[in-house]
């Protein structure tokens, strides 16, 4: 874990991301935030470009809660069971969709609390939604933003949980809306787990990460 980076090099770090990407964008295709939920409970130990694959179909003729209850679960489970946990997952979505229809009126509720209390959508989906849907700076901390923040020291952390902590006390507030976009995606195509393509990364010359790759 690296140390905590100063304020001056995490500014000049994000100004680097902006530079190259001004607007940031998730993977997951959605076409509503009910479809966007759904989506990002889906992803769990899978990738985005799986649970793409299998929603595109879906979305056609589920892409609200009552819609959804009228696939029913046979129906979902069918689209989905390519993507890993997928008979969980199908009950869950079920469950959140009868609860948005009984208690929400299928409406999609915007606060982090509302949305954790859906089955399946913990407080990483939750942020996820919060930012994509609603552009609020809520840090959804996964695999990658864990491992990217506590190589560079722009937010190192043991646990999830400190690392959304020190991203949103160290990142500069005009940042903050993209932060967890960069982190990913600079995680998922540039600083990857096993083998860092540090000869090309952007922020090679100021991130302190010690074992670079030649």
């Amino acid at each position: 874990m690296a140390k905590q980076l100063n304020y001056h090099t995490i500014r000049t770090i994000f100004e680097r991301f902006q530079a190259a990407d001004p607007a940031p964008e998730g993977e997951l295709e959605h076409v509503n935030v009910y479809t966007l939920v759904v989506a990002v409970a889906l992803s769990a130990q899978a990738t985005d470009a799986g649970v793409n694959k299998a929603t595109r179909a879906l979305f056609k003729v589920a892409d609200t809660p009552q819609k959804m209850l009228e696939l029913g679960i046979d129906g979902l489970t069918e689209h989905i069971k390519t993507i890993g946990l997928y008979r969980q997952k199908a009950k869950n979505v079920m469950k959140l969709s009868q609860i948005l229809v009984d208690d929400y009126g299928g409406v999609v509720p915007n606060s982090r609390a509302a949305l954790q209390s859906l089955p399946g959508v913990g407080r990483k989906t939750a942020n996820v939604v919060l930012n994509m849907w609603w552009q609020h700076p809520a840090q959804a901390v996964d695999t990658h933003i864990f491992r990217v923040g506590n190589r560079t020291g722009i937010a190192p952390g043991k646990t999830v949980d400190a690392v959304e902590r020190a991203i949103e006390d160290n990142i500069p507030a005009d940042f903050q809306l993209h932060a967890h976009h960069w982190l990913i995606l600079h995680g998922r195509y540039h600083c990857k787990a096993r083998k860092p393509m540090c000869p090309t990364c952007i922020i090679k010359d100021i991130c302190p990460y010690e074992d670079k790759t030649e």
